[in-house]
């Protein structure tokens, strides 16, 4: 039985099931968990900057950007189903590890066997290529070269970038340029670098999500061999890398205002400011050794990543905003 409500859960975090609920769901509600689709909206939101901003430059094309952000949605879907299927296959995840302890793993939870895994893996990475590959077909030129640098990241993030400390400047290079940029050559049929050099305001969003995670399993990726960026740094470094990143949105956005990019809308984004002095609390300490009371059981053990999504959310939807106000009233 189709179960909207689980599908809005799923969208919202990763839920943990138990064998007998996860039998129960409906195949869309399996696809959203296996493919941890709640981070899913960071892509939603580089393809709808990347639209507006056509958009904005007259060049606007509806079928178009659906189809781009439907294609970079199931590429990023296929990348986490990818990322969960070769940890597993590597031994990463087993023995409890961290991945498995806030959200569902199908594989190493035994709630898929591997032949339903690839049939997942398998229809979700056909709809990303026959969506990229009619974009192709539709707007030549450097779509094919876009296309391709996405299959890049897809199929080499988790190894070997993740295990050597490329993991991060990726998923910068990934959420900006190539999404955000793309998106808009894509629809305007040109590269601009006023869009590419813009994306990066969104793209440290989801740079500090990731950044935060593998500082909070900091300690386990070591043991495992998984040099992560964090790994490398260490962690007092770590976390003020991310509170860096954080500033640099707002300082970023201040400065394309006074250079006259944009107008004072865009300062809307500034209005997630008001939750600074809680993250400056968050990243200037270490990770609680155990859950805090107030704290959502289902989150634990994520701490420094929850709060960089958290916040990517709320800032990159009030930047999203700002910029649409922009473009509307210029």
């Amino acid at each position: 039985m189709i179960d909207v409500k689980m599908w809005t859960r799923a969208l919202d975090r990763m839920p943990k099931l138990s064998s007998s609920e996860w039998q129960a769901l409906d195949p869309v509600a399996k696809w959203l968990i296996a493919c941890r689709a709640s981070v899913l909206f960071m892509t939603f939101t580089a393809a709808a900057l990347g639209g507006v901003m056509a958009w904005r430059a007259g060049v606007f094309n509806g079928n178009l950007w659906l189809a781009t952000v439907l294609g970079l949605m199931f590429a990023h879907a296929t990348n986490n189903l990818l990322n969960d299927y070769t940890d597993s296959r590597r031994g990463i995840d087993k023995d409890n590890y961290y991945r498995n302890q806030y959200g569902v793993h199908v594989l190493e939870d035994g709630l898929m066997s591997e032949r339903q895994f690839w049939r997942y893996l398998g229809v979700t990475a056909a709809i990303a290529l026959l969506l990229g590959t009619w974009l192709v077909s539709q707007r030549s030129g450097l779509t094919l070269d876009l296309m391709l640098a996405g299959a890049f990241f897809v199929l080499f993030y988790t190894w070997p970038l993740k295990y050597y400390g490329l993991g991060e400047p990726a998923v910068l290079l990934v959420w900006g340029p190539l999404m955000v940029g793309g998106t808009y050559y894509v629809l305007a049929g040109a590269w601009s670098w006023d869009v590419a050099w813009l994306s990066l305001v969104f793209a440290l969003g989801p740079t500090t999500v990731l950044f935060g995670k593998h500082t909070d399993k900091l300690e386990a990726d070591k043991s495992k061999g998984v040099n992560t960026l964090p790994v490398i740094l260490g962690e007092q470094r770590s976390r003020r890398c991310i509170l860096a990143m954080m500033g640099a949105q707002y300082a970023l956005c201040i400065i394309l205002v006074l250079g006259g990019s944009f107008s004072w809308m865009l300062l809307l984004a500034l209005l997630s400011m008001r939750n600074w002095p809680r993250l400056q609390r968050v990243y200037s300490h270490v990770k609680p050794q155990h859950r805090p009371a107030d704290y959502p059981k289902e989150v634990w053990p994520l701490w420094f990543s929850a709060h960089a999504f958290r916040h990517t959310r709320q800032f990159t939807s009030l930047f999203l905003a700002g910029v649409v106000l922009d473009t509307l009233f210029r």
